[in-house]
């Protein structure tokens, strides 16, 4: 039985993985480690949290000790890094905290891992692997035509993106440098279940839903390639087990698509079934973010030619998966946004 350490799992992508990882695998267990920081639920894994196979354990992952102990009480095979802050917005008004989780943190469990691992100098356990999950903002800004590619230099724009791709020099370097078996995988926009309502599409469906204005920054035409997070589970999943050890792999959906489309495509959803008194009026357009990058898009072909992945949802069917999964969950949506997210809320958008 393999043995994953999954960090942030308690976030959008690291629950959705944990969900997916179980219900396709047997025989395996999953230990999660999140510091339940204003994005990590734990609503999100009722589903599965009298599993046998799965466990939870709250820590930060720039603790050395608690993360040596996990190591140490537990046969880890994988170790999955999700555990990031992530959000641009908070990055830009208060870039320390991303320091100190994703470069920081990092560091520290690739130290964990590479000490636990060991049976030499730069010799490792047999199938072991650390894989760093990304994201395709470490590219930097596309012009109209073109896509990222695994060999696109890195030209990180933001406080957030910085951390990430400074987080992925280091997981490079520890393979580079120790040996240590590895990969980065670096993905396009994700939506789905359990998405914290800041990111776009569940802050506007939220935000439709309670006739609240709809803040798009500028003009709502920048682009970005959206990605089904069941899809984004299955790509990590084969680069886990088929990957080759220190290379990267970007998962992208093709499926460009404006911001400004992507609220009124939630707009229209909901005024045709749900409520036909929300309309484009809602929408308001709020002072763009500072260092916004105007276009991101994946090549996937590396991932496809060498493991067979593709992304199996269209936006079109993903989008109304996810608007149905937020209209079902008004409970959970209404839990996470009360208190410290609705402060939060105030201080970005309310001086726009």
């Amino acid at each position: 039985m393999k043995t994953y350490l999954v960090t942030g799992g308690a976030g959008f992508i690291g629950s959705n993985f944990i969900i997916y990882m179980l219900k396709k695998h047997k025989d395996i267990k999953i230990i999660n480690v999140d510091a339940l920081t204003y994005a990590g639920n734990l609503e999100n894994l009722k589903s599965v949290e009298n599993d046998p196979r799965y466990s939870f354990v709250q820590a930060d992952i720039c603790d050395r000790q608690a993360i040596n102990k996990l190591f140490s009480e537990n046969e880890v095979d994988y170790v999955v890094n999700f555990a990031a802050e992530s959000h641009v917005d908070r990055s830009i008004s208060d870039p320390d905290i991303f320091v100190k989780t994703n470069v920081l943190g990092t560091v520290n469990l690739l130290n964990c891992a590479r000490a636990a691992w060991s049976v030499g100098d730069d010799v490792y356990k047999p199938g072991v692997k650390f894989l760093q999950v990304s994201t395709d903002e470490v590219y930097g800004s596309l012009g109209p035509e073109g896509y990222f590619t695994e060999t696109t230099p890195l030209d990180p724009h933001s406080p957030y993106s910085s951390s990430k791709a400074s987080a992925d020099l280091f997981v490079k370097a520890y393979h580079d440098t120790y040996k240590l078996p590895m990969n980065i995988t670096r993905c396009s926009n994700n939506y789905g279940p359990y998405q914290f309502p800041e990111k776009l599409i569940p802050l506007m469906i939220n935000n439709v839903l309670n006739h609240k204005e709809l803040p798009v920054y500028g003009d709502g035409m920048q682009i970005r390639d959206w990605l089904y997070v069941e899809d984004h589970c299955k790509a990590i999943d084969m680069v886990i087990s088929g990957g080759k050890a220190g290379e990267v792999y970007n998962i992208g959906g093709h499926n460009e698509r404006t911001n400004l489309f992507i609220v009124k495509t939630i707009i229209n959803y909901i005024k045709e079934n749900v409520d036909d008194t929300v309309g484009e009026h809602l929408i308001r357009h709020v002072k763009d973010r500072k260092g916004h990058d105007r276009r991101y898009g994946i090549d996937p072909e590396k991932i496809k030619n060498e493991l067979g992945w593709y992304p199996e949802t269209p936006f079109e069917k993903g989008i109304v998966k996810t608007i149905k999964w937020y209209l079902e969950n008004r409970d959970w949506v209404e839990h996470v946004t009360s208190g410290e997210y609705q402060k939060y809320y105030e201080k970005m958008y309310s001086n726009r």
